[in-house]
């Protein structure tokens, strides 16, 4: 507790580069990963393509991600950018499945009205479909911030600054404090993102009960 009191407004700053290195892609990913499971469930064809090549671009280890996009982007080793679009790729990678299920988990008789009510194209998409897929999409973009948050902690072995830095700075002085300080603060990010996520859903679906409530 020592340390933390000491160092307070560097654990801050440091947070405070993970928020927006974490939650920047997750919003990206979500944009582009709507269009993407759209496409999937309403052509079939192209399903088994786009699945597989998002869940293939999960496979590609963070760090090796993280040292290809200077190269790919012509950034510099040490621009925060690379680790946002490194991030987007995995958040697409994980959201292009749960988008398509979400809208595959629309009944179809759901659908039947809705086109029957004069709903068609895009305006059915917002304003029926999507709506009562939030909670599976919800789901996994919960999933996808709690990996962002641990993900973006490896930025710190190629220079990039977060709450990583506290881990492997404590680990290369001994100094457990620090290492603890940032597992805690990592942990207390990844429960807020959470958190919001959970209230974003609950503020999008309030026809729904709350969790732990009776139907």
């Amino acid at each position: 507790m020592t340390w933390v009191s000491d160092h307070w407004n560097e654990i801050f700053t440091l947070a405070r580069s993970h928020v927006w290195l974490s939650g920047l892609p997750l919003i990206l990913g979500l944009v582009i990963a709507l269009p993407l499971g759209w496409a999937a469930r309403r052509w079939s064809r192209i399903y088994p393509v786009l699945i597989s090549t998002s869940g293939l671009l999960y496979t590609i280890p963070s760090l090796a991600l993280f040292i290809i996009m200077p190269i790919i982007l012509g950034t510099q080793v040490l621009d925060p950018v690379n680790v946002v679009v490194a991030m987007t790729i995995y958040t697409v990678a994980l959201l292009v499945r749960t988008v398509a299920d979400g809208l595959g988990s629309v009944p179809d008789h759901v659908l039947q009205a809705a086109r029957a009510m004069g709903y068609g194209g895009l305006r059915r998409f917002v304003g029926v479909e999507l709506p009562l897929a939030v909670p599976v999409i919800a789901a996994g973009l919960r999933v996808a911030a709690v990996s962002n948050v641990s993900i973006v902690s490896v930025a710190s072995l190629v220079g990039i600054s977060q709450l990583g830095n506290l881990m492997t700075d404590g680990y290369a002085r001994l100094i457990y404090s620090e290492i603890i300080a940032g597992l805690v603060a990592c942990v207390v990010l990844a429960l807020v993102f959470d958190g919001l996520i959970l209230l974003a859903q609950r503020l999008l679906t309030p026809w729904l009960p709350a969790q732990g409530g009776r139907a």
